[in-house]
């Protein structure tokens, strides 16, 4: 049976685990997906970028409150909130130039 009382205590790999999490609700709350942002990069890839620009912001200022609240575990909150929104940074600028370099059509229609 799960010890509810050392759940709620928490650790470095729950705070990482948690930190990571809010980046990508973050930025997934803001943006499209990265597949709609390749498919529709050549009529929206400003404007997609610039919502997962703001989404970034949103989800630092977030990681670092909660890093600055929890001191303790600031450092697995800063971990976890910096890999994950490099990695989500990294997938939107990827599906951005692959979407812009492809010659297939779009799922919109204008």
């Amino acid at each position: 049976m799960v010890d509810v009382a050392t759940a709620i205590k928490g650790g470095d790999g729950v705070a990482f685990l948690v930190s990571a999490g809010i980046v990508y609700e973050i930025i997934a709350a803001a943006c499209s997906s990265p597949q709609t942002t390749e498919i529709n990069a050549g009529a929206r890839s400003a404007t997609l970028m610039k919502w997962v620009n703001i989404g970034v912001g949103q989800a630092v200022l977030f990681v670092a409150i909660a890093a600055w609240l929890d001191r303790k575990h600031a450092g697995p909150i800063l971990a976890g909130g910096g890999l994950a929104a490099a990695l989500m940074y990294g997938q939107y600028m990827h599906a951005r130039t692959a979407g812009l370099a492809s010659t297939e059509p779009g799922t919109e229609t204008y």
